[in-house]
């Protein structure tokens, strides 16, 4: 896996949130803020991900930590104060996502992931998607036009990428997969975002990334 990122005006990568709004630009397919996994976070390595459930729901603003908190229960996580680390975190992601594609109510889905999910690269029928891996390995994504085994580039936990979907973008120039981790015992999990604007088959599907 390479970590020097393409230079390639689809590409808008920056330690920081601001980094984010630039998927408004035209030629821009994947915005990443590369940040380390918040340090609050790391009681996630410890947990059985055998034991939690998918949460998949439809959110409104404005968004709460004590509703998320109340998902984050009901699909497992302890009643323990860490996990409105976790609760805060994502309502930190709700709200910035809001903001820029400036849609009031979002899907949310925290998936625990085992298999290979998408293991082909594609983009989604989407405007665009928030995809922020927490645990395992994270989306791996390429440029549109590499060559046959080319680099592969992987989200770090932590990195919060937003990929423009087909709704926005004619041609890809960035595709992304779910890592292969099939009969490796290994476990993700993965924070998806979407706004209310997709197809309604894509709105029913679980796919992960």
């Amino acid at each position: 896996m390479t970590t020097s990122l393409p230079r390639h005006p689809a590409i808008a990568c920056a330690p920081c949130e601001a980094v984010l709004a630039q998927i408004h630009q035209p030629a821009v397919q994947l915005a990443l803020w590369q940040r380390p996994r918040p340090a609050a976070l790391a009681w996630l390595d410890g947990i059985d991900l055998a034991t939690i459930a998918d949460i998949d729901c439809w959110i409104d603003t404005p968004f709460q930590a004590h509703a998320v908190g109340k998902q984050l229960h009901a699909a497992g996580f302890p009643m323990q104060p860490a996990t409105s680390a976790l609760a805060s975190d994502i309502v930190r992601q709700l709200r910035s996502f809001a903001a820029i594609t400036q849609s009031p109510r979002l899907r949310l889905r925290l998936d625990v992931v085992e298999t290979d999910a998408c293991r082909r690269f594609h983009m989604d029928y989407v405007s665009v998607r928030l995809l922020l891996p927490l645990v395992g390995p994270g989306t791996q994504w390429i440029m549109a036009d590499a060559p046959p085994h080319g680099p592969v580039q992987q989200l770090q936990p932590g990195h919060v990428g937003l990929f423009k979907g087909r709704l926005a973008a004619a041609e890809p120039a960035v595709l992304h997969r779910s890592p292969p981790i099939a009969g490796t015992g290994q476990r993700r999990l993965l924070l998806v975002l979407d706004p209310l604007d997709q197809t309604a088959n894509d709105q029913l599907s679980g796919r992960a990334a």
